[in-house]
């Protein structure tokens, strides 16, 4: 850890007040240099400072499988992440891409601000975060800009209505330099008809759909986080499943017509008929 880090960690500074509720920074009891970030009670973000290349989350190391295989090993990357929480994706992507140049829109400024002030960004980190509604700000985003655009966004334990639509994927895929990537955080639970929308949802903008998942999620057992990866050209799948097998929580990854079988009858969604993603049912995030 860096001696800015050691200095920030003495000084945790307790609840603090931010756009959306209650931030709490919380040291991780049993990682050296790790900090929880809790958004209203709930766990938003892990930090490792001494490695940012750890990935504490099974769904943020998935997400982290996707940017690795976007391109090959260690070649610098254009990334926009919305939504930033402790910004441990861009932290991620800085360690093992360095020079990558990365763009984060987060809503929540002040959240920014407490994350920046107590958990230092990597030395020679190319983020920049503008304080923008995640749809809104790539909207503001130039065609063909990016090689991964990844969707983590949340108001309190929930997914906004306006980032679950076709309209919204499309602005995705317009971001996406062609051969891009995308990956989305899908939060649901039994019987998965949310997940199952997104899935027909991306398969209506985009020509090559899967789904990352722990195989209890996926059947619909439990409460979980799937990961719904996008692209024009075709995905890494075998490779996504060989790194996602091993893992300390195993997934899969559904393609093809297995896929097909998940979504069923579901039907893509659009702007005026968007909901949020489901509450998370009492005592998922317990602690």
């Amino acid at each position: 850890m860096t001696t800015m880090g050691r200095e920030r960690a003495t000084l945790p500074p307790g609840r603090t007040p931010v756009a959306g509720g209650t931030a709490e920074l919380l040291a991780d009891a049993d990682r050296d240099g790790s900090w929880m970030l809790l958004v209203n009670d709930t766990p938003q973000s892990h930090v490792d400072l001494d490695d940012p290349a750890h990935l504490e989350f099974e769904y943020v190391r998935r997400m982290g499988h996707v940017v690795d295989l976007a391109a090959e090993e260690t070649r610098p990357l254009d990334v926009v992440h919305l939504g930033g929480g402790a910004l441990t994706l861009p932290r991620y992507v800085a360690t093992t891409r360095p020079g990558s140049r990365q763009r984060v829109m987060e809503i929540d400024e002040p959240l920014t601000e407490l994350v920046r002030a107590h958990l230092p960004l990597p030395k020679g980190a190319r983020v920049r975060v503008r304080a923008a509604d995640a749809r809104e700000g790539l909207a503001a985003l130039p065609p063909d800009s990016a090689d991964v655009v990844l969707t983590d966004v949340f108001a309190g334990a929930r997914t906004p209505a306006h980032l679950t639509t076709v309209e919204f994927q499309a602005e995705v895929r317009r971001v996406l330099r062609p051969g891009g990537i995308g990956a989305a955080n899908v939060a649901d639970g039994p019987p998965l008809r949310f997940a199952r929308a997104q899935v027909a949802t991306l398969r209506a903008v985009f020509p090559h759909v899967c789904l990352l998942a722990e195989p209890g999620t996926l059947r619909g057992r439990r409460f979980g986080n799937l990961v719904a990866v996008a692209s024009d050209a075709p995905l890494p799948v075998a490779a996504l499943t060989r790194r996602t097998a091993a893992d300390p929580m195993p997934a899969r990854v559904v393609d093809g017509a297995a896929l097909e079988r998940f979504a069923g009858n579901a039907q893509p969604v659009h702007d005026e008929e968007a909901v949020p993603s489901p509450e998370p049912p009492p005592g998922v995030f317990s602690r």
